[in-house]
């Protein structure tokens, strides 16, 4: 890719944390039997007119807030006509020229750089209805099966400028989207419930042009690792073909994860004629300061705010400030946490580690931990007192997690508590002198190293309840002499 620019901008459709549907009382419970939460309104039955959901604008300010856009005073909604079959009205109700939000930006770090992603817009419109292809895929489906619960679920849909240059940056975007999406509780951003979805437009054009390349736009991304996958493959396909003095075609193309490849869906020769009109049914969206400034005070504090105060008020390095605030249920257990054990490094490395671990395997977000913060600073406390070594401050926290006991309860059932008298220490460490004459001969000749094998003798035979550091002290004083 060496003489070639990639130039990408996304399409992201979220879905809004809102009881009811944007425009009837519908409920939005994900899961429910197919078509069992529809009404006249959702199912474009004729007669039937919208009301706009208040909480469903509040949210799509929120939104635009965090993505640092102008909130505009007044927008508008439009009819979006195209005939589809989970679409029961043949048009959508959505945001054209006038929409909620536009002109923001979202900051990423890559690598060492950092880039700034221009944010077109940030409108409100409803959800189409669900077709269910029944086949290997969309493209060589048998048939198809409508289920209208989606229609009418509030989405805002967010528009980047095509300020993208890699595949990587693409997936760097979305990670950053998402956060903020879930920080601010605009959306659960749950993409196997198609909460949160991403349609990549793509073109290439030679390195110093200031035009723009024939673009393709790349649907059925399900994960940012596909979004990733399939622009990488999507940038080559057209490097080869221009390459080749060949012409890249603008069109649709579906990606399919088995094979790793993208497959062309349906020509885009032409611009798609909507046909846009003001919905005759709804009123311009007026929007007062007062309400936005409402709105904006009630924001919580944002992950890249988040970061630079735990760097700062906990004196944690980047990179644990980073993993730390990527969610903001992780950020708060951890602060949390810090409230109990006032050591934040030892609390940032429990935490990034043995709980994270602990849950990746049990495939369990941070909120559902079976040990609370108190209870993980319970332990941490145990190991401040040296009551308990790290190494068997592990164990117990996974006796934690598999019963809800205290870490005191399980260190006293199990015996574990740390042994750091000097005449309990002084049998054990005699008796791994006396079965390991070569590495004490070792140290005792100058090589120090082998000291850490003697402790790891001692920790050993101590089933993990030696007091290490006192271990190391008494075992040096003893060869010393």
């Amino acid at each position: 890719m060496a003489d070639w620019e990639v130039i990408i901008g996304l399409e992201i459709h979220a879905e809004l944390l809102t009881e009811s549907k944007v425009f009837c009382g519908c409920n939005t419970e994900f899961g429910g039997e197919p078509n069992s939460q529809v009404c006249p309104v959702c199912m474009g039955l004729p007669g039937a007119l919208p009301v706009l959901n208040r909480q469903a604008v509040e949210l799509a300010i929120k939104a635009g807030l965090a993505l640092n856009c102008t909130i505009n005073g007044t927008s508008q909604f439009d009819r979006k006509h195209y005939f589809y079959p989970d679409l029961p009205k043949a048009y959508q109700i959505s945001q054209n020229d006038r929409p909620l939000c536009s002109h923001g930006m979202v900051e990423l770090s890559v690598g060492d750089r950092k880039r700034q992603i221009g944010i077109q817009r940030v409108h409100l419109e409803e959800e189409a209805g669900k077709s269910v292809h029944v086949g290997d895929s969309i493209i060589s489906s048998e048939y198809s099966l409508l289920d209208y619960n989606r229609s009418g679920i509030a989405l805002v849909e967010i528009v980047t400028e095509p300020d993208i240059r890699s595949a990587e940056e693409a997936r760097l975007f979305l990670e950053k989207l998402k956060t903020l999406l879930e920080y601010t509780e605009v959306s659960d951003c749950k993409m196997e419930e198609g909460s949160l979805r991403c349609d990549a437009n793509i073109s290439l054009r030679p390195k110093g042009s200031s035009a723009y390349g024939v673009k393709t736009e790349i649907k059925n991304l399900n994960s940012f690792r596909a979004v990733q996958r399939a622009l990488e493959f999507e940038a080559d396909r057209q490097r080869r073909l221009l390459q080749a003095k060949e012409v890249v075609l603008p069109e649709t193309r579906h990606w399919d994860e088995a094979k790793g490849m993208t497959f062309s869906m349906r020509s885009k020769a032409k611009a798609a004629d909507y046909r846009y009109m003001p919905d005759p049914n709804l009123y311009p969206l007026q929007v007062d300061e007062a309400w936005i400034e409402s709105i904006r005070q009630n924001l919580p504090e944002l992950p890249d705010a988040k970061r630079d105060r735990f760097i700062n008020d906990y004196d944690l390095p980047p990179y644990d400030a980073d993993v730390l605030t990527t969610s903001r249920h992780l950020a708060d257990y951890f602060e949390a946490c810090v409230q109990e054990v006032d050591e934040p490094k030892l609390v940032s490395n429990w935490v990034m580690g043995e709980v994270l671990r602990w849950l990746k395997a049990h495939e369990l977000e941070i909120e559902s931990s079976p040990v609370a913060p108190k209870e993980l600073g319970g332990l941490l406390k145990l190991i401040q007192e040296d009551v308990v070594s790290t190494i068997v401050a592990k164990d117990v926290l996974s006796e934690m997690f598999a019963t809800g006991k205290s870490a005191v309860e399980i260190v006293d059932e199990k015996g574990w508590r740390q042994i750091s008298d000097a005449d309990s220490l002084e049998a054990i460490i005699d008796g791994v002198i006396a079965e390991n004459p070569g590495p004490v001969a070792d140290f005792q000749k100058g090589k120090t190293k082998a000291i850490g094998f003697l402790v790891g003798q001692v920790m050993k035979a101590s089933k993990g309840q030696a007091n290490p550091q006192k271990a190391n002290e008494m075992l040096r004083q003893k060869l010393q002499k």
